[in-house]
């Protein structure tokens, strides 16, 4: 069976890069081991599909080279998409700043894709498992496959492929090293990986430190190796997370410090000195009591390697010193996590085929001809709330309008 292009993986970028080259009046195929198409849109923002974000820039994104991104974001922004969800009829609405959700949850925006894909002819076979690929005489490529339903072999055959099978985030449902595999056939680079956008583990004294907190969420400033994000953190029964937590561990590697300002709106140590002259009978716990969580604040004092603060003695008793070390515990806590979460709970992947080998242009690998890298399987890595959606989104849409 030969075609034009042949895409494999039906999720955000492969279905969007189908829709575009089909515009264009190409043959398009998309090859999906699931049983199902778009699956990771299914399940995103909780099932409600966080699908761009309206302040989409190219510093939001990792990757290995920071200009690889400007062109597609570019030519392809979040009201390119928006018009689309527009077009579709399908009412939308703004969570936070920027961050745009379907007000008919993540379906809506899958069907929308669907509906695209039928109308211009684009063939989605499911329950397809690509285990060979190799080019052909006359520059084209042929894919040895297994239809798991019928458990029968396939050839296939087209002028141009497109990978665009994401990467190692939620194995559960499918997610492999099979774009990197195919990228390090081919003589491609592919950097180093890890979970992105993942909850952190504490080492064993933190755990048991904080066992008790599971639950505990309050506002935050953490940072990691210069980056820094205010969000919230949830604590949990093995570590930390939360919008914050996901945020940071995408730029943290093993070994590095988390530090976390818990009252980055407040200075600790001019609130605790004016309630010595405006409430100097009140506790030390009450006082913080009003801005954080009173499992969290006794979990903090008690487990300094300091000296031992009584946080039921009235401020007024309090020193100049225990204040100041007191308002270093909450603006400048910090941990070494003893990890991650790993893949299974990651979000996305850090790292993936070298953007060095891909042309920023239409995706084509710079050393194979009509071979093609989309979506997260690429070393380019989003922040959280939408980023990595319209990365899907322009990728896609790029590749496919230049085959």
């Amino acid at each position: 069976m030969s075609t034009e292009v042949i895409i494999i993986g039906a999720g955000a970028a492969g279905l969007m890069c189908a829709i575009a080259a089909a515009k264009k009046g190409k043959r398009v195929k998309i090859l999906e081991h699931a049983n199902k198409a778009g699956k990771k849109i299914l399940i995103s923002g909780g099932g409600r599909c966080n699908f761009t974000n309206m302040y989409t820039e190219p510093k939001h994104y990792l990757c290995g080279n920071p200009h690889f991104c400007k062109s597609a974001l570019s030519r392809y922004s979040p009201w390119d998409f928006v018009a689309e969800v527009d077009a579709a009829q399908l009412p939308w609405h703004e969570e936070k700043v920027g961050h745009l959700f379907s007000d008919n949850k993540s379906i809506a925006i899958l069907n929308m894709l669907f509906d695209q894909c039928d109308a211009l002819g684009v063939e989605i076979q499911l329950n397809c498992s690509v285990i060979h690929i190799a080019q052909t005489k006359n520059g084209g490529f042929k894919l040895d496959a297994v239809l798991k339903t019928t458990n029968s072999e396939h050839l296939y055959q087209c002028e141009s492929l497109v990978i665009a099978t994401g990467s190692l985030s939620f194995p559960t449902m499918g997610a492999s090293d099979f774009g990197h595999r195919v990228a390090k056939q081919f003589g491609l680079n592919v950097t180093a990986t890890a979970p992105g956008l993942v909850p952190l583990n504490f080492d064993a004294p933190e755990q048991k430190q904080f066992e008790e907190l599971a639950g505990i969420h309050f506002h935050c400033t953490m940072a990691c190796n210069g980056q820094s994000f205010s969000e919230n953190l949830v604590f949990t029964h093995k570590g930390l997370s939360g919008p914050a937590t996901l945020q940071v561990s995408s730029y943290w590697q093993p070994g590095d410090t988390v530090s976390v300002d818990c009252l980055p709106d407040h200075n600790l140590i001019d609130l605790l000195i004016q309630a010595q002259k405006d409430a100097p009978d009140k506790q030390l716990q009450t006082l913080l009591q009003a801005h954080l969580p009173q499992r969290f604040i006794a979990s903090i004092l008690l487990g300094t390697a300091a000296e031992k603060i009584d946080s039921l003695k009235p401020i007024k008793q309090c020193t100049h010193k225990e204040i100041e070390l007191i308002a270093g515990l909450f603006h400048q806590w910090r941990f070494v996590p003893s990890g991650t979460a790993g893949y299974k709970k990651a979000e996305v992947t850090v790292g993936g085929v070298d953007t060095d080998e891909i042309s920023s242009k239409n995706f084509e690998a710079k050393k194979v001809s009509g071979l093609y890298f989309i979506g997260e399987v690429l070393d380019v890595t989003g922040w959280l709330g939408g980023f990595n959606f319209q990365w899907a989104w322009a990728s896609g849409r790029c590749c496919g309008e230049g085959l």
